[in-house]
């Protein structure tokens, strides 16, 4: 391929084409552009102070371009367009034109509170992400920014309205990077950004946020959406003025007055309704969307009452969200009904009030703010929620740092909620699927920690029984409970998940200084050194250099398999006798009572009576395997690794075994096959059937059984044995 000259006219193009676009973007976000925006409701002296920050930070982006091209500062200024749009106060808007310039130039924060005062500099670096540091991956990093930016909000909740803005302007010109790093952009914005915008309660950015999320992460499909939702509608708009008229009129004849707005449902939420109600496109019905806003609370429940006399409602899909306000503050009578030519649509009924919340969230406190009403109303109250959430957040934050917050957030952040009562009649609302242990863990920690079982309305239940509207939620306890790992299978709230993590990570390190204290003593049996040494005074040096503070610590890293006890026990070695070595080995006796820090290798899963061999491995322990077992017949270790082990006399607790069953395919197989497994006392956890083509009349089956040890395995084996039907059985 030859080198452009370059003479030729294509670098010429190119730039032309860049010109252009600038022009045009000038145009849409330039400086002038705004100004006028804000002059419609902000003081001229507000206004010169956001044209001064917009020469500083053209200043300071000079020479850089976004990747389509224009000069970067058009990116900032069309982030202050949006939240113009939502008619946000000067200092958020000087703080959007400036988001960048902590990052992205040598500007720093002190430097900015001196130009434009500690408020702005304060919300400029909530948003900046944290510095690259050496050894951290991208996802650490994006993590840790990710926390510092809910700990800014917590201060300031004008942070996040400035990085929604700035996350749905690099939506919208998603259109010039890679495509590996649009669909990144994409999955992070349906993940976590437009959650947060709904659950902030700013619905107008949310559902752009969501469509353009749809189109880039998965665009194929998006055009087969937009294709198909215009095939169904037709003439959409002439449908939707019919139904506005329809709807206006009659309110109008009952002495309403209202606004009444139709729209076209977002491509997203059709196809989010889809998945998560398991319908074909054809299935959804309600594509349409309309709005009635009114003056008065009161007219609210009239204005529906008038509706279903003009549309005939659908059973069963009502909603009062005034009522039962959602947990972002949202506010609004939902019903769906049968419109024109059988098509179903849904109408929502508020007043001005609940309308500017719904749509501003957040917001709407700086917006009252800004004009002659009194911000102490009940814009605040969205506030307060996220306040309220934003705390409940940070608390749950484990040890694991950031991204374990990140997840946290990712799993609290749910769409749908339930309205559950105390059996004092005190509501809890919880996300959609949460538990009673959520519930528990809602009330207090401490009842969460020590429940044993719930009764829901008066009936015993099941801590793993999704909770419904309306149910009236009692947790029985006891005192000696304590929080049980399976729960983290179930439970739906951050609190709930964060503090059985805290508990089982304190379990470990109980059960590893146990450990590790066992495996260091027989190591310094091995080199004929007393138990007596491990005392703070004795073991001083040897903390010393592994630069530990406590023993504890010493068996904790040894019980988990950071630290080698064979290598640890050679420190207590007076110096003269450091070379010397132990001809023997004595086993450490396995009691199955170890808990977290002993696993049992699925390969072979080795169950008492077996010969057993063990591998350190670090942070999880030591991994039990059988000893015929090919891993161990095929990994090489140093004698430091590998750890001598038996059962114990008494070993206690149920262990998994697998079973391979080859058998005639006949009806009632199954049921027969289990019915012997639970004769000989054992209990099924898995069944798979991973080939049922071995033959046209045989089957193979692998069945995963909890037993006590090797004696009743082999009782199972027997008794399956017997049956007519089956071929071969044997161990995994």
């Amino acid at each position: 391929m030859e080198t452009p000259s370059p003479f030729s006219p294509r670098p010429l193009i190119q730039k032309i084409g860049t010109a252009l676009r600038t022009q045009r973007v000038a145009r849409e976000f330039g400086i002038e552009t705004l100004v006028r925006l804000l002059n419609e409701y902000l003081p001229e002296e507000q206004v010169a102070e956001v044209r001064r920050a917009y020469v500083f930070g053209a200043e300071m982006h000079a020479g850089q371009n976004r990747s389509s091209g224009e000069p970067y500062i058009f990116h900032p200024l069309a982030v202050a367009r949006i939240l113009a749009e939502m008619r946000l106060d000067h200092v958020t808007l000087i703080a959007a034109i400036l988001h960048d310039v902590i990052e992205d130039t040598t500007v720093s924060k002190d430097e900015i509170a001196r130009q434009f005062g500690a408020e702005v500099a304060k919300l400029v670096d909530g948003v900046s992400k944290i510095e690259k540091i050496e050894g951290m991956s991208r996802n650490e990093r994006q993590a840790e920014s990710f926390r510092k930016l809910l700990l800014a909000m917590t201060d300031d909740l004008r942070v996040i309205l400035v990085k929604l803005a700035d996350r749905l302007h690099n939506m919208r010109t998603l259109g010039a990077m890679a495509p590996e790093k649009k669909r990144r952009i994409a999955q992070e914005t349906i993940e976590i950004y437009s959650p947060i915008a709904q659950r902030l309660g700013i619905n107008t950015l949310r559902r752009e946020l969501e469509d353009l999320a749809f189109a880039n992460l998965y665009p194929q499909r998006y055009e087969v959406f937009v294709k198909a939702v215009g095939d169904r509608l037709g003439d959409v708009k002439s449908l939707i003025r019919d139904i506005e008229q329809r709807i206006a009129r009659a309110l109008a004849e009952e002495g309403i007055g209202a606004t009444v707005v139709g729209r076209q449902k977002s491509y997203y939420s059709i196809y989010r309704k889809m998945q998560r109600k398991r319908l074909k496109f054809l299935d959804v019905m309600d594509l349409l969307g309309f709005r009635v806003v009114v003056a008065k609370l009161d007219e609210c429940y009239r204005a529906l009452g008038i509706v279903h006399h003009v549309f005939k409602p659908v059973p069963g899909l009502f909603d009062d969200y005034i009522a039962n306000s959602r947990g972002n503050g949202y506010q609004s009578l939902h019903t769906t009904c049968v419109g024109p030519e059988g098509k179903k649509i849904e109408v929502q009924i508020r007043t001005r009030e609940m309308h500017h919340i719904a749509e501003s969230g957040i917001a709407a406190h700086w917006q009252y703010k800004q004009g002659s009403r009194d911000a102490s109303n009940s814009s605040s109250a969205p506030q307060a929620r996220a306040r309220e959430w934003l705390q409940m957040l940070l608390e749950s934050e484990g040890s694991d740092g950031a991204q374990e917050l990140v997840e946290n957030v990712k799993v609290d952040l749910f769409p749908d909620e339930v309205y559950v009562f105390t059996p004092k009649g005190q509501i809890r609302r919880l996300p959609k699927g949460a538990t009673p242990v959520d519930f528990a863990y809602t009330v207090h920690s401490e009842l969460g920690d020590r429940c044993v079982a719930a009764r829901v309305d008066g009936h015993l239940e099941p801590l793993n029984t999704p909770l419904k509207n309306g149910q009236t939620v009692e947790i029985i306890t006891s005192r000696h409970a304590r929080p049980n790992a399976a729960w983290l299978n179930y439970v739906k709230t951050a609190k709930a998940r964060s503090r059985i993590r805290a508990f089982l990570k304190e379990q470990r390190e109980d059960e590893a200084i146990r450990l590790g204290r066992r495996l260091l003593e027989i190591a310094l049996r091995e080199l004929k050194l007393p138990p007596s040494v491990l005392t703070a005074k004795a073991a001083a040096p040897v903390l010393a250099s592994y630069k530990l503070d406590e023993l504890e610590d010493l068996f904790i890293s040894i019980g988990t398999g950071e630290r080698l006890a064979p290598l640890v026990a050679r420190h207590f070695l007076p110096e003269s006798a450091s070379g010397t070595r132990s001809d023997g080995s004595t086993p450490l006796a396995v009691e199955g009572t170890e808990g977290l820090v002993i696993d049992y290798g699925r390969c072979c899963r080795p169950i008492p009576g077996d010969p057993i061999i063990g591998y350190v491995s670090a942070s999880r322990g030591i991994i039990i395997h059988r000893l015929d077992c090919e891993h161990v017949q095929t990994r090489k270790g140093g004698p430091g690794e590998r750890i001598a082990l038996v059962w114990a006399d008494k070993v206690q607790g149920d262990f998994l075994a697998e079973l391979r069953l080859k058998a005639h395919n006949r009806r009632g197989l199954l049921a027969s096959v289990a019915s012997e497994i639970s004769e000989a006392g054992s209990s099924i956890e898995n069944v798979q059937m991973p080939d049922r083509t071995v033959s046209e009349e045989a089957v193979e089956m692998r069945f995963l059984l909890t037993v006590k040890d090797r004696t009743q395995l082999a009782r199972v084996i027997k008794r399956v044995r017997r049956l007519s039907a089956v071929e071969r059985v044997s161990r995994g």
